[in-house]
């Protein structure tokens, strides 16, 4: 495409920061900073992976360039087409589907203009589904970028996208009464004080 294609030349933004990571791998072994190399890019290239960011990678790494994609096309974190600068990603598998998730996704689809897949006109939000985000105790759960927002609600899903596009950064976690993924309810077993040494254990012992 015009905006990915091998003539378009990545290059990273600081090239100690490269050497750093590759520094944590036994120098016969620097094949293994491809996904945190592949990661650093991304950060660097507005939330995405280009053909030429993979060839950079693969240069610096002494692979083939088909090993990069390999690992690039294999994990879906790492995003190898143009999304927005916040990219939204609501969980839909078993756990966060039961407690509503269907509904944040139709309530931002709906406020945004746009289906799942898409950007919308500015660039400021892609909207994606993702396959559990693996916080289920706290469903629904979406990621704005590299953030977590749980225990959410169409409307609160809505109040997070606001307070990002005008440019603030709303605390992530929770975002019920809850300080973790302690049960919602409060607390339901360990409620008395335990027992002391010996309890339960045979008197003849």
């Amino acid at each position: 495409t015009p905006e990915n294609n091998p003539s378009i030349i990545f290059k990273f933004k600081n090239d100690a920061e490269v050497q750093q990571i590759i520094a944590k791998y036994p120098i016969q072994y620097k094949k293994a900073a491809v996904i945190p190399l592949l990661d650093l890019a991304q950060r660097q290239n507005n939330n995405w992976v280009s053909i030429g960011a993979m060839n950079e990678v693969a240069r610096i790494l002494e692979m083939n360039p088909m090993r990069v994609y390999e690992v690039a096309t294999f994990y879906t974190m790492f995003n190898r087409q143009p999304v927005g600068k916040y990219f939204v990603q609501v969980c839909t598998t078993t756990p966060c589907e039961l407690c509503g998730a269907s509904g944040v996704v139709d309530r931002i689809s709906e406020e945004l203009g746009i289906k799942v897949g898409e950007t919308t006109e500015d660039k400021m939000f892609t909207l994606g589904e993702v396959e559990c985000a693996g916080a289920c105790v706290n469903a629904p759960v979406m990621s704005i970028n590299d953030d977590y927002f749980e225990d959410l609600t169409p409307d609160i899903a809505i109040d997070l996208l606001k307070q990002v596009k005008a440019g603030k950064s709303p605390k992530p976690g929770p975002q019920s009464k809850r300080k973790s993924c302690e049960p919602a309810g409060g607390p339901t077993t360990l409620k008395s004080d335990p027992p002391g040494p010996g309890f339960g254990v045979r008197s003849d012992l």
